[in-house]
């Protein structure tokens, strides 16, 4: 009697996406602008004189301003960095939008695009050998995922109305075009503190343009209003923008892994909040970076699995927003925060532990290199999930 060859042991072999700013390698910032017709002129004054005060920024190297030889109302402003993280402090300050402000009535869109310098041609006229910055030794492996977050604060007292106001909206539709999608949407609580997280694959900004249009999500912005602690009108262009650069919150660093063995009904998304101190936003961000870069990206078993082995806690995704000294990271983990609080928290050692509690603001029996200390303090961090909405196939 003949039998049947056993089939073929199959294994998913886990792997690993990842996007950072959070890196010593030179940036390039391109911003492509349709100019209004008429107001060219007025333009270049304004060119100049962000020219002018642009060049005592700290990290920034040179920039250029070009105009399209096939359609003249098309420009581009390209802009060269040491690194990411001193343009992100100076794109997001109050100095930058007082900069820019001029330029607002002589363009009709804008588009602000970076990228780490990977490989560059040296003529002999400088570029590497000057040591401003370096370039990237290799190129990341992303998911075809652009994440961007919105943060700001409503008025006390009101954190129940507008908890309800945001949970129960009618969803509007993900597609946006036949290359763009809004995949994933997750809003968080701290206080008087949302947290408004969004993933799409293609155009971010055709995104949220076109979530913008969407008469459910018009309603539900209508609705926050009132309770809102800045006031803002979305039907002034120069109020929504000033809303918009203020909440904007930056996805500085993402790590994820797949082919782990879990499925989707193993894992929970998480929002932390870190207290962090005046002055100290790039540097929590950067300790969280390199922690998580450890568990996740890490060559030991560990890391391989995605945080820790299989069948106990896993950290499987992590995201680290970040704008002046707001700080949230956004983690999708197997298990409960509190059976691994130094994974969770984004402290593997004692040593790390040490350097986030004199970044952070660590409350009164909370010492971060005693657990239950830790445990504390990230429930302290854990902000309170309003809603969490997916296209069906993502």
């Amino acid at each position: 009697m003949s039998t049947l060859p056993e089939a073929p042991q199959t294994t998913t072999t886990p792997s690993m996406t990842t996007q950072s700013a959070l890196t010593d390698s030179r940036l390039r910032v391109v911003l492509l602008l349709d100019v209004r017709s008429g107001a060219e002129e007025r333009f270049l004054r304004a060119y100049d004189e962000l020219c002018q005060q642009v060049a005592s920024v700290p990290g920034h190297l040179s920039d250029q301003l070009c105009q399209s030889i096939e359609d003249p109302s098309k420009w581009l402003i390209t802009s060269e960095w040491e690194s990411a993280p001193p343009f992100l402090a100076w794109v997001d300050s109050a100095a930058h939008r007082e900069m820019v402000k001029p330029m607002h009535g002589c363009v009709k869109d804008t588009r602000s695009l970076r990228f780490g310098i990977l490989r560059e041609t040296d003529h002999g006229t400088g570029g590497a050998a000057t040591g401003r910055g370096r370039l990237q030794a290799a190129p990341r492996v992303g998911d075809g995922v652009i994440r961007h977050a919105l943060t700001f604060t409503v008025k006390p007292g009101s954190e129940k109305d507008v908890a309800a106001i945001l949970a129960n909206y009618a969803s509007p539709e993900s597609r946006v075009d036949d290359t763009t999608r809004l995949c994933r949407t997750s809003l968080f609580m701290s206080g008087n503190r949302v947290v408004r997280a969004v993933e799409v694959q293609g155009d971010l900004m055709a995104a949220l343009r076109h979530v913008a249009r969407q008469p459910e999500i018009r309603a539900v912005e209508e609705a926050i209003n009132p309770y809102l602690e800045e006031t803002r009108d979305l039907d002034d262009p120069e109020s929504a923008r000033e809303f918009f650069m203020r909440a904007a919150l930056t996805a500085v660093h993402h790590l994820s892994v797949k082919g782990t063995g879990h499925t989707s009904a193993d894992v929970r998304r998480h929002a932390l909040l870190y207290p962090v101190k005046e002055g100290c936003g790039m540097a929590v961000a950067r300790l969280l970076a390199r922690q998580d870069e450890l568990a996740i990206g890490g060559e030991g078993k560990a890391g391989r699995d995605g945080g820790r082995a299989k069948g106990g806690p896993a950290l499987l995704t992590s995201t680290i927003y970040h704008h002046v000294d707001t700080v949230v990271r956004l983690v999708d983990v197997v298990g409960r925060l509190d059976q691994d609080p130094a994974l969770f928290a984004g402290v593997g050692g004692k040593r790390a532990a040490a350097m986030l509690s004199r970044l952070v603001e660590v409350g009164p029996g909370r010492e971060l290199s005693d657990e239950e200390g830790l445990r504390r303090f990230l429930a302290d961090c854990a902000m309170d999930p309003v809603t969490d909405r997916r296209a069906a196939d993502y």
